[in-house]
């Protein structure tokens, strides 16, 4: 199964798109710049890099393709690992894995996963439709070469015969000159006024756009997926300091759809709260003794879900 598709869609709404056992593609804002070598003003954009130390499976792509296929989670979960499986054993054998529209990953002498970001798609989607043009100089030692090469040219002769009353044509030469020179810079003035203030336009708006992304959650940045609402009643308990996690979310009525799962299946489960990465996290239940806590991991590892973990407290 090719799943390069799906992680490309996802990249244009999230930053973070996690592959389970794999690694994560990272997507980070970048503002618009000028090409000093070609003069050449380029658009905000996004840029993809990867980070094999975020596989662990945080729900987005596996429920994302799960809906696309009309699959279950659980059989798409299966199928999403056997991929990360396929992908880590061609690139232990020295292959190349091309994702279309992503980019190459590889091996280095290391053995470490390198990304090579094909940066053909710009997956900032308020710079849809933008492209970058080259801006050309204003020569003005051109126009006045020009202007010099003009009055060389313009025909000037005068005879003896009729000196006085031709005396005022050498006026006609200079003003013909003159009005040349000033149609040739009004024109270049307003060429390179037009340019100006196009540039300090996109500059302005490069920089408001990168002050919004800044004011947004810059990291696990989503919006709310289709899920029915689920109510909870929450009520207090007590929390032991060793929490089985079951997942973290992005939206908390994914969260919470979790629990009430969960409270079906016969678990006390609740939810847990926020994590630093900004993820709504659920539990299976809490422990004070960590005995207990191990001992309840690894049935539930045997009998619901292998991606359950142990979260210590201080």
């Amino acid at each position: 199964m090719r799943i390069d598709s799906y992680i490309e869609k996802l990249l244009f709404e999230y930053n973070c798109v996690v592959v389970p056992g794999f690694g994560a593609f990272l997507a980070h804002g970048k503002s618009a710049e000028i090409d000093k070598a070609t003069n050449a003003l380029i658009p905000p954009s996004k840029t993809i890099s990867f980070n094999a130390q975020l596989s662990k499976n945080d729900g987005l792509l596996v429920s994302h393709i799960a809906k696309e296929k009309k699959l279950g989670y659980e059989e798409m979960l299966q199928e999403v690992e056997d991929v990360s499986k396929d992908w880590n054993t061609r690139l232990s054998q020295g292959e190349s894995i091309e994702l279309y529209g992503i980019g190459k990953l590889f091996h280095n002498r290391d053995q470490k996963i390198q990304f090579q970001p094909e940066n053909k798609i710009n997956f900032l989607t308020s710079s849809f439709g933008l492209s970058s043009f080259a801006a050309t100089p204003i020569q003005r030692e051109v126009l006045k070469e020009e202007v010099q090469e003009l009055e060389e040219k313009i025909p000037f002769i005068i005879t003896p015969e009729v000196r006085e009353t031709t005396s005022f044509r050498p006026w006609l030469k200079y003003a013909a000159v003159i009005l040349l020179a000033v149609s040739l810079g009004v024109t270049g003035y307003r060429t390179y006024g037009d340019l100006q203030q196009k540039q300090v336009a996109a500059q302005q708006d490069a920089q408001q756009e990168v002050s919004r992304l800044i004011q947004e959650a810059t990291f696990f940045e989503s919006a709310p997926l289709e899920l029915p609402a689920v109510n909870i009643e929450v009520t207090k308990r007590h929390l032991g300091k060793h929490h089985v996690i079951a997942g973290a979310f992005r939206e908390e009525q994914n969260a919470e759809k979790k629990v009430a799962q969960l409270k079906e299946k016969g678990f006390n489960a609740f939810y847990l709260g926020v994590n630093r990465y900004g993820l709504h996290q659920v539990a299976y239940d809490s422990f004070d003794d960590p005995k207990e806590a191990l001992a309840f991991l690894k049935k539930v590892k045997a009998t619901d879900s292998r991606d359950a973990w142990l979260l210590s407290e201080k």
